[in-house]
């Protein structure tokens, strides 16, 4: 690695409101390497890497490129300077095609100010050839998958001469195929002088990954470390400030009677059929399956997103008839969807409004809305969960993913629901919320609710479930306890053996 690094940020404070995001946080990049950036959701990663970006400007410190000053920054002095972020979605024009992506911005004119075509198709092949990325450059960006969409931003970074790239959660959404191309590309960059910031709540990458990692907490660098040496556990211990023994705090609890009932449950909308399944008080049953199995699907039609049309609903022993979601919020019945960016929470909505969206009856009398109540309410659910917000008002928007994930449920605990359906409830969050995530879940299982909880990772579903429903073909193939299971048993079965 050079003496200067490439970027150094020293003593970064930035202060939202009555919030401080930032408190004397340092980071440096040197050219040749990859350094992890970790800590909990709301320790101040993305503020960090805003700043550096340009996107948004610190109440004091210093930035530094190659040793000099950086006295103004914006979003398109940063570009100038070769820094490009590489975000979890990629911000590519859907209409326009790989070439004219990558090209723009850049002079690929002809003469008298004409698009020079082959230009900006040879401009593009050149900087996908560096990658490896086996895309036409004809292609229009809305046919591409996630995982070439990020090539392709790739791609437009190195050819506006970047020289630090910033990864945010780049594998949340990718395949083990595709993330493991996606860290090939990650190598061949670095041994090109490329210096890349990369950030993931998936402590097990970097390992693989990354040469130097700095942790976060709470606004604050707390240590900088070489990788090699530095074991999941000790960045868990440095990111929470204790031991976290147990991210999967699982209590035995006093299973009741059958609550939640499915005989023959199908629905040839969603490619569900014949789904028999029953769920107790204080029981936390998870549903594991491979993409595709039919999982959330099941979910949808259980909550009357898809309705049944085939087999039987049973509450408490009692068939009931779900068509619409508002009949099975009647039924007690509550949903916290997979995708909390676009169904569980409504971004620009305050955080009072969301908690409190699915229980409007509650707060609403013949002289009109209580508004006070409303604010009582999302205080309240606000403490009990710890979301950390500047104020109940705040839009949503502004708030990390874990307390994003804490507002989607607090909107369905304010429903006191007697059956729980959660798809991925930690996903995308860091190893603190999950816990807390985790812990809550338990409490609600000691109150007699049932749960049915949907998971990709099998230490969750492992260490969070009193039974195992493993999916496969739109339907349940094996119903396994807690005592019996092991992840290759879930995964032979989940493949048809």
């Amino acid at each position: 690695m050079n003496e200067t690094p490439l970027l150094s940020a020293v003593n970064i404070t930035k202060t939202f409101a009555a919030v401080c995001a930032l408190k004397d946080a340092s980071f440096d990049l040197c050219a040749c390497e990859v350094h992890a950036l970790v800590g909990e959701n709301g320790a101040g990663k993305s503020t960090l890497i805003r700043i550096i970006a340009g996107a948004v400007l610190q109440d004091s410190g210093e930035i530094f490129l190659d040793g000099e000053p950086v006295r103004e920054n914006s979003p398109s002095l940063s570009k100038s300077r070769g820094i490009a972020a590489i975000y979890q979605q990629p911000a590519l024009f859907p209409e326009l095609t790989v070439a004219e992506n990558i090209s723009i911005g850049q002079d690929c004119g002809g003469l008298f100010g004409r698009v020079d075509w082959k230009a900006r198709r040879r401009f593009a092949r050149e900087f996908l050839d560096r990658i490896g990325a086996k895309i036409d450059p004809e292609t229009t960006a809305s046919e591409l998958s996630m995982p070439q969409q990020q090539l392709v931003e790739i791609a437009r970074a190195l050819g506006a001469n970047a020289l630090i790239l910033i990864f945010d959660e780049p594998t949340a959404s990718l395949s083990a195929d595709d993330t493991a191309h996606l860290f090939q590309v990650i190598r061949e960059l670095r041994s090109q002088g490329v210096g890349m910031i990369y950030i993931s709540h998936r402590l097990e990458e970097l390992s693989e990954i990354a040469d130097r990692v700095t942790v976060l907490r709470d606004g604050h660098t707390i240590e900088t470390r070489e990788m090699a040496g530095t074991t999941r556990e000790q960045l868990i211990r440095l990111m929470v400030g204790r031991d976290l023994s147990a991210v999967f705090p699982k209590r035995k609890v006093h299973i009741g009677e059958v609550v939640f009932e499915l005989r023959g449950l199908g629905c040839r909308a969603a490619g569900i059929k014949n789904v028999d399944l029953a769920v107790r008080a204080g029981e936390i049953v998870g549903v594991a399956g491979l993409i595709g199995a039919g999982r959330t699907e099941l979910a949808n039609t259980i909550f009357g997103l898809r309705a049944p049309d085939s087999g039987e609903i049973f509450l408490r022993g009692q068939p009931i008839k779900i068509g619409h979601p508002c009949e099975a919020i009647d039924h007690g019945i509550a949903y916290l969807p997979e995708d909390r960016r676009r169904h569980g929470v409504v971004p620009d909505f305050p955080v009072s409004a969301n908690i409190t969206l699915a229980s409007l009856k509650k707060l609403s009398s013949f002289v009109g809305f209580d508004f006070g109540k409303e604010r009582a309410v999302a205080a309240e659910y606000t403490r009990r969960l710890g979301v950390k917000t500047p104020a109940i008002y705040s839009p949503v928007s502004t708030l990390s993913g874990g307390n994003q994930q804490k507002v989607a449920l607090s909107r369905w605990l304010m429903t006191q629901p007697s059956v729980l359906i959660l798809d991925e409830p930690s996903q995308g969050i860091d190893v603190g919320a999950k816990a807390e995530i985790h812990e809550l879940m338990t409490e609600l299982a000691e109150q007699g609710v049932a749960i049915l909880m949907i998971s990709s990772e099998l230490p969750e579903i492992l260490g969070m479930s009193d039974r195992i429903a493993v999916m496969a073909g739109g339907t349940i193939t094996a119903i396994l306890d807690r005592e019996e299971v092991t992840q290759d048993k879930i995964l032979s079965i989940a493949l048809g053996n």
